[in-house]
């Protein structure tokens, strides 16, 4: 056995104890030492105490009854929200009742006609084949409906986040005040605020879009923020000298210099609306978000894949042409430019031609005979995998057997162990995180967040739904770091893939929902296997992304010493990926906790059932209170992960 001399340990020793981590856990390990006896002998009992909450329900509840009461007469819904509620109403029906004279023919031609413009021949192909496909399903006349929900929520969703991001990127003290404002618009359930939206406007497309607005807003807001504070310091200057007013300097020199963050931004919100479908169908959306949902409450999966395919489309085209007019950099290969005005004119008059010998010859609609029905061979489908894989499989057993060993062997210790420990340690425990990753600053947040999580009286159910995210966040990371490795390596992997990812994240999360229903039951283990879904595609792309920019000159140097593939992968790009890696961890937290009210629908439980609960009933303090102690919990999160990927990022 080997000795170490003390020469040798006084030398070593120094270098640990200068570690800034080994600092902060011994001043964490005293601080514990100190608390830790006096909150015992306070709060012996562990749970969080009764003393230090506060009862939200009877002023919730008067504001709700007020609300009611007070909608129909008081000035401020007559002569404002009224005028809102109108004026939404009116140009959701103009848009409508344009898709509808323009009809198959004139839609699916003008929309070819704008991809050509924006991304060339292949992208207008690909557009004109997703409109065909959306009649083929039969759901022509809800996709119009959708369309025409979606078209004015993202405008408004882009004038309002437009609008903020230009205060933002304007003024300091405005991007102080505004961030707060966006994370919580951003983490906010949507079934916590659908029911104060409800209350306000009432069932229908008007709650519908504002709810949309709500959730879709924050991208573009923060992408004008940062185009705007990311402007060549050098132009603005040039620009200045010559004698411009501040108005001539945004308009001439800020706002274009950040048109690719305003394009992606466009990007983001219309994903993001696109994403609202299904739930803004809750309350009265209709198109089809409807049908998916209708399709959930009878488990019709066929049904759900009908309508659910049309929204993935849609999502696809939508995010091809944005992100095409976002790079604009070169005219691509059959693409028009504006050197050809009469070109596109002509093209124009043709889509106008188009649509009115389609209504001449009384085909403005859809036409039955030209659908396919798929529900009937998914159903059967779904129906075999469910006879045959949910129980009684050799060997390996049945999926249901799988759900059951994992809330077994996985969700019930880590929620037991959880729920276990006294209110103070779990508060120890995230401050230590949070300080370990980040600053003081990171850690106070953290814990205030858990603090009002307690305050709030719903430390319990929140303990509950964490330990379901981190059980998900798990398998996420095992099954995505794995994928994204396998794509990063193979191009082919990546190609096939790819597909695959787009769907997975484009399709609404309800229609996936019911598949996974039938093949895992009802439980916690079905909400995580949902959560897992939905969270998958951002982490591989992510790690792949990530892998794939490692510096080609490392990885030659470590083939030119005999580096095997395996060794080339944990000495060099492992290590060299360590900020994408740490982004997939942040991302895979915040999209595997966007799905915990989704879980609540079939049987997750804990605060995304009291979410859904306060919706379904009207309990505006049951749905208000889940919903913010959601958002704790994602800011809690946030900041115990965040800090290490900016710390990673400046490293690299």
């Amino acid at each position: 056995m080997a000795t170490v001399t003390a020469p040798a340990l006084r030398v070593a020793l120094p270098g640990v104890l200068k570690h800034r981590a080994l600092h902060k856990l011994l001043l964490l390990a005293v601080v514990a030492a100190v608390l830790a006896p006096l909150a015992h002998a306070r709060w012996h009992s562990g749970t969080w105490p009764a003393a230090l909450t506060v009862d939200l329900t009877d002023p919730l509840t008067r504001v709700s009854d007020w609300i009611i009461d007070n909608r129909d007469s008081h000035p401020l819904f007559l002569y404002f929200f009224g005028h809102i509620s109108n004026g939404v109403v009116l140009c959701v029906r103009a848009v409508y009742l344009f898709l509808l004279a323009a009809g198959w023919a004139g839609v699916t031609a003008l929309g070819a006609f704008v991809a050509w413009r924006t991304a060339g021949v292949r992208l207008a192909l690909g557009t004109a084949a997703a409109f065909l496909a959306c009649g083929l399903l039969g759901m022509w006349v809800p996709t119009m409906q959708t369309l025409a929900l979606m078209a004015v929520a993202v405008l408004a969703s882009v004038v309002v986040g437009a609008l903020l991001g230009l205060a933002a990127g304007l003024s300091d003290r405005m991007d102080r005040a505004l961030r707060p404002v966006l994370d919580t618009m951003q983490v906010l359930p949507a079934f916590a605020y659908l029911l104060p939206v409800v209350l306000v406007f009432g069932i229908g497309v008007p709650a519908a879009v504002l709810a949309t607005v709500v959730y879709a807003a924050p991208p573009m807001a923060r992408l004008t923020s940062l185009g705007l504070r990311g402007a060549d310091k050098e132009v603005l200057e040039a620009v200045e000298s010559l004698g411009a007013t501040a108005r001539q300097r945004l308009l001439t020199a800020r706002l274009p210099l950040a048109r690719r963050e305003l394009l992606l931004g466009l990007n983001q919100t219309i994903m993001m609306a696109l994403s609202m479908a299904v739930i803004a169908s809750v309350i009265g959306g209709g198109g089809l978000g409807d049908r998916v949902y209708q399709a959930l409450a009878s488990v019709d999966v066929g049904a759900a894949l009908a309508a659910g395919i049309p929204i993935v489309l849609l999502a696809v085209v939508l995010d091809r042409v944005t992100a095409a007019a976002g790079r604009g950099t070169e005219t691509p290969h059959g693409r028009l430019t504006s050197s050809a005005p009469l070109t596109t004119y002509a093209l124009l008059a043709a889509v106008a031609a188009l649509a009115v010998a389609a209504r001449l010859a009384g085909r403005p609609d859809w036409p039955d005979a030209w659908t396919v029905a798929v529900a009937e061979p998914v159903n059967r489908v779904v129906d075999w995998m469910t006879d045959h894989l949910y129980s009684g499989v050799p060997v390996v057993g049945g999926t249901a057997d799988w759900a059951g060993r994992f809330t077994t062997w996985v969700l019930d210790p880590v929620r037991d162990g959880l729920q276990g420990l006294p209110w103070w340690s779990v508060l120890l425990l995230v401050a230590a995180l949070a300080w370990l990753t980040g600053t003081w600053r990171t850690a106070m947040t953290a814990v205030l967040a858990m603090t009002a999580i307690g305050v709030l009286g719903v430390w319990e159910p929140s303990l509950d739904t964490l330990s379901q995210v981190l059980a998900a966040v798990a398998v996420t990371l095992v099954l995505g770091f794995a994928t994204g490795v396998a794509a990063a390596r193979s191009d082919r992997v990546e190609r096939l893939l790819r597909p695959v990812l787009d769907v997975f994240q484009t399709m609404p999360q309800f229609v996936y929902l019911i598949p996974v229903v039938a093949l895992f039951g009802v439980g916690r283990a079905p909400a995580v296997a949902a959560a897992v879904v939905y969270a998958l595609p951002a982490v591989v792309r992510i790690t792949t992304q990530g892998l794939r920019q490692v510096d080609p000159a490392a990885l030659e140097s470590a083939r030119s010493l005999g580096a095997t593939g395996g060794q080339q992968l944990r000495q060099v790009q492992l290590p060299l990926a360590r900020p994408a890696l740490l982004l997939a961890l942040n991302q895979g937290v915040v999209l595997v906790l966007a799905v915990v009210i989704i879980g609540g629908l079939v049987g997750g439980g804990a605060l995304g059932y009291d979410a859904v609960f306060g919706l379904a009933q009207g309990d505006l303090a049951t749905g208000l209170v889940a919903g913010a102690a959601i958002v704790c919990l994602g800011l809690m999160l946030d900041r115990v992960t965040q800090p290490a990927v900016r710390r990673a990022q400046k490293g690299a």
